[in-house]
């Protein structure tokens, strides 16, 4: 009897790293998960050792494995989705890094993105990347890391190193050192990839200091990438799908219409949009990135970020201990008739679009001594809604088309009473997925189309179900004055009156 088959996504975070096995279904049959540490070195300085990630994906893989009928066997191919901007250098010769990753989370070379900006490339930079002049990217990483290696730059110039984000450095190793390549989401996040002529860009290579032959070829999101070395999982496996996380996630959404729009809310919220064929540039500094490249026909989306949402849940809970865990949020706001005029502005880090702050800081006003912690949970889960809104109000303005549903996941998809209140906010039905490992799960189906256990995007988009979905009932007044009180608090949030 011939087995089953399975596509086994890899998917690498930023804390840990998970294997999960999907039917054709797109139902998991297995999974594995182990955390990694972070390293502070110094302020503002976040590392990874890539060894150890790489270990992690290796354990994590075989353990799903050893949980399905027929193991290997019955893996047709492997997808990989990954933490994106967080980059490697490593020897060609032996695949083993000569430093350690650094994370798409470090600010070390805030002042080279200064002293870039202050020379005026930042507009030259944005049309041809879709990215701002940010420590976020992978560019001045690569930078630093040929800077700062004893040997690299010399070793990087005649060809003996190799660099990649994630996604590249684990294909290295999977393929035992064969195949250097990435997908164009990974690519387009380097600050080095024209996203519109869609190649290495020459001019920003130069800008930047990095020699071409660093990096890796450029591929489909689906795509034959190579086969894993025998030895890594016991046969040779395809590696056929690949995409950073975000966006692997707005596939595992399905969301393949223009308009279409996800948003993942963990610690923070990333919002993408798919605006199709058409690569929009924003006003107000939002990333035009690419959603996916597949047969070669690439389609764009804007991108927007909320610093804070679940972390302002997780401040409840450990700064101020006023919860035991973040699932008390939703009885403690469901208790409550209304708001109180309480509002929290989570800006612990600055305020991202439309706002665009850095040195703005929380806030939470509307406070009485009938306040209680119900309020302030309350505004917590509100806060995320409105800047949720600010996101959508944004690109609207880009010019990117109205959206009939909001498909969100991450963990605080689970919470009803806020499920509830953005589609409230956004005046939107919200749509939470049967299955929410959905990051992974678009690692799987882009494996699959390459692998041709789908046959296109229309056949992936019938396997996407709603667990459950939230239509708007708030009353326009209603929806209006709350949202007139959250531009007030903003105001007095940001460190200069608009």
């Amino acid at each position: 009897m011939t087995a089953k088959r399975h596509i086994l996504a890899l998917d690498q975070g930023t804390t840990s790293s998970r294997a999960i096995v999907f039917d054709l279904t797109g139902q998991v049959v297995s999974q594995a998960q182990r955390e990694f540490p972070q390293y502070y070195p110094k302020a503002g300085w976040v590392e990874h050792d890539a060894e150890e990630i790489w270990r992690n994906v290796l354990e994590t893989a075989r353990e799903a494995l050893e949980m399905v009928p027929g193991g290997v066997r019955a893996i047709s191919a492997i997808g990989i989705a990954n933490q994106r901007e967080t980059v490697v250098l490593w020897e060609r010769k032996t695949g083993k890094p000569v430093y350690r990753a650094i994370v798409w989370q470090d600010r070390r070379t805030s002042d080279v993105c200064g002293r870039l900006k202050e020379a005026g490339v930042e507009d030259m930079v944005r049309a041809r990347t879709g990215l701002l002049l940010d420590p976020y990217f992978s560019a001045t990483k690569i930078a630093w890391l040929l800077d700062h290696v004893s040997g690299a730059r010399e070793k990087a110039e005649n060809g003996a190193l190799a660099v990649g984000t994630i996604d590249s450095f684990l294909l290295w190793r999977l393929t035992g050192g064969t195949v250097h390549a990435t997908d164009v989401t990974n690519a387009s996040r380097t600050l080095l990839y024209d996203i519109h002529r869609q190649c290495w860009d020459e001019e920003l290579l130069r800008l930047f200091r990095i020699p071409a032959a660093l990096l890796p070829e450029v591929c489909d999101n689906a795509h034959a990438f190579g086969e894993t070395d025998s030895a890594v999982l016991g046969r040779a496996v395809p590696v056929t799908g690949m995409a950073g996380d975000q966006q692997a996630a707005l596939i595992g959404q399905a969301c393949f219409a223009p308009g279409m729009i996800k948003a993942t809310y963990g610690t923070g919220c990333f919002m993408l949009m798919n605006t199709g064929e058409k690569a929009l540039s924003s006003s107000a500094r939002l990333l035009t990135t690419p959603a996916y490249r597949l047969g070669g026909q690439m389609n764009y989306a804007l991108e927007g970020a909320i610093f804070s949402a679940g972390a302002a849940v997780k401040w409840l809970r450990d700064g101020l201990r006023l919860i035991d865990e973040a699932a008390q949020t939703e009885g403690l706001a469901g208790s409550l008739s209304d708001h109180h005029g309480v509002y929290m502005v989570p800006a612990f880090v600055g305020l991202g679009a439309p706002w665009w702050d850095p040195e703005a800081r929380g806030l939470i006003c509307g406070l009485t001594l009938e306040t209680t912690p119900a309020h302030l949970a309350r505004a917590a889960l509100e806060s995320v809604a409105y800047q949720s809104h600010d996101l959508m109000t944004a690109m609207r303005r880009d010019g990117a088309a109205a959206p009939t549903a909001l498909r969100i996941d991450g963990g605080m998809s689970v919470n009803n009473w806020f499920c509830a209140f953005v589609a409230d906010i956004l005046d939107l039905p919200v749509e939470v997925p049967r299955h929410h490992e959905t990051t992974a799960l678009g690692a799987a189906y882009l494996a699959g189309l390459a692998a041709g256990e789908w046959s296109g995007v229309q056949e992936i988009s019938r396997c996407w179900t709603a667990r459950k979905q939230y239509q708007p009932r708030m009353e326009p007044e209603m929806r209006q004055a709350l949202l007139a009180g959250w531009r007030q608090a903003v105001v007095r949030t940001l460190s200069v009156t608009p």
